[in-house]
């Protein structure tokens, strides 16, 4: 079973994978203020130029999995590996600028990833049409933060690929210190935390001459936002979270309550729909006894894999039931996947669950190996996690913390700021997007940010999960957002219309 150790420890300890799906409102130009050509303008048809420090020249930004490119400008950017031995190791820090559509104001857009593990330009082609208002008037830098992508990736060796149980804890030790040995080789682990990599933005931003920065965080990235903002915030113009954590949560601590919250809300959905309760009674019911019949007799199920449509065999066990259902649930047209695909299995057929395991496989392949999530979780949060002896009747129990303790008993621990756990506070601008059902980060983190701020607004996409920018108007209410600087201003009324994806009741869709 190829990674199977290393996928599942991804799928349960990442924080945030990108789920946004396509955006329908189009913004009306007539809506933003008249553009203005400030100092960091960059003219047209140039193949390079100079800002600050920095020089720049053009470049072409892969995709993964496709030939497609995006037009960018790279520069090199190197920084001390720790900023108190700055003549120490150097790494260079993968850093791209995408050009505004228009002429380009004095403030430019940081978006910066999920995870912890993800990095900004493979991300990119996935969020860009998120970006599309606001960016017609601000450059877009991308920079992969430390230990991710481009930047010294901490990147763990291929584990052993025999069928074992995912969560052998003997097993998940082994793979860990694989994994220390490999990245030390390049890398010292203490120094790919978050507090390091916003010293590192606040580095790139003087050398690009001081612009203000428009920061836009997605699941892991809001805590990068928020740490940012609390130590620099003279660089911040305004601030976006996406699917936000507050600093005082300790990663890992409520991700069992919170997927069962989630799947409890949409799943229990069903009893609304007639034709659903027909089909599937109580689906959440159904998820349970699958769990237990699963965890009672794991499964080694055959089937074609819906990429290549080779014949595979994996292995079906709770673990690893858990882990798919807790990425179905991240956005609502997989979310409505659930009772269909539970039900079939309780039925004996398991290729419509299994067929899930090839792409959220590829979904986490980038997060599966990436030793710099350990170097954030090991030295910001596991000292903190208490165990909840709630988890052990919830669907991923207490794995979470079991394996959060035994890899950081061996990797390395970097040092957490006395003041990290502490909320960011002032008056700069923050707009707050949640999504009703999101199984990570719910609504309630964002209330517990948006308290502690003078102007920030809290938006609640209905229905919606996991990272929800790209939904519906929300690109269109960030743009306006990031021109105006209101956040109380904003009409947020369009957000209502959006609503959860029905349940499927077969394989055509929801009931007519």
């Amino acid at each position: 079973m190829k990674k199977n150790l290393r996928i599942a420890v991804a799928v349960l300890v990442a924080l945030g994978v990108i789920a946004y799906g396509r955006f329908r409102d189009r913004p009306d130009p007539s809506e933003a203020p008249p553009s203005t050509t400030g100092r960091f303008a960059v003219p047209a048809g140039t193949a390079g130029f100079r800002l600050g420090t920095l020089q720049f020249s053009a470049c072409e930004l892969p995709q993964k999995r496709s030939a497609a490119t995006t037009a960018a400008f790279c520069a090199p950017f190197e920084v001390p590996e720790n900023w108190d031995a700055p003549d120490g190791r150097k790494i260079r820090l993968n850093l791209a600028l995408l050009k505004s559509a228009q002429a380009a104001d004095d403030d430019f857009i940081v978006f910066l990833a999920g995870g912890p593990g993800q990095a900004a330009i493979e991300s990119w082609p996935q969020i860009a049409g998120a970006f599309e208002p606001a960016r017609k008037r601000r450059h877009v830098l991308l920079l992969d933060q430390r230990g991710t992508g481009g930047s010294n990736a901490l990147t763990c060796p291929d584990g052993d690929e025999a069928d074992v149980t995912a969560f052998d804890l003997a097993r998940v030790e082994q793979a860990t210190r694989r994994c220390l040995e490999a990245v030390g080789e390049r890398a010292d682990p203490r120094y790919y935390t978050t507090t390091v990599a916003a010293r590192d933005l606040e580095a790139l931003r003087q050398a690009l001459g001081g612009p203000k920065l428009d920061l836009v965080g997605v699941s892991y990235g809001t805590r990068m936002a928020q740490q940012y903002l609390k130590r620099y915030p003279e660089g911040v113009r305004s601030v976006v979270l996406d699917s936000p954590v507050p600093n005082a949560l300790t990663l890992g601590g409520e991700f069992a309550r919170n997927l069962e919250d989630s799947l409890q809300a949409q799943l229990g959905r069903c009893s609304l729909d007639p034709a659903c309760t027909k089909a599937y009674g109580d689906p959440y019911a159904n998820l349970l006894r699958l769990r237990d019949a699963l965890r009672a007799e794991p499964r080694q199920v055959r089937y074609p894999d819906p990429v290549n449509f080779e014949t595979v065999e994996r292995r079906l066990d709770e673990i690893t039931l858990a882990g798919l259902v807790r990425m179905f649930a991240y956005a609502p047209e997989t979310a409505s996947l659930i009772p269909l695909s539970v039900g079939r299995a309780l039925d004996g057929q398991y290729a419509p669950l299994m067929g899930q395991v090839k792409i959220m496989t590829d979904s986490l392949s980038e997060l599966a190996g990436n030793g710099m999530q350990l170097s954030v979780i090991c030295a910001e949060d596991a000292d903190r996690i208490v165990p909840d002896p709630a988890d052990a009747g919830r669907l991923l129990g207490s794995m979470m913390t079991q394996v959060i303790a035994a890899q950081c008993a061996i990797w390395p621990r970097g040092e957490r700021p006395a003041d990290f756990n502490e909320p960011a506070s002032g008056d700069t601008p923050v707009l707050i997007l949640a999504g009703e059902f999101d199984p990570v980060t719910p609504p309630r983190y964002g209330e517990q940010i948006a308290e502690h701020l003078g102007r920030a607004r809290l938006i609640v996409a209905k229905g919606q999960g996991h990272s929800v920018m790209g939904r519906g108007c929300l690109p269109k209410l960030v743009g306006q957002f990031m021109d105006r600087l209101d956040p109380a201003g904003l009409d947020a009324s369009c957000a209502d219309a959006l609503g959860p994806t029905p349940l499927f009741i077969d394989f055509n869709g929801a009931a007519p």
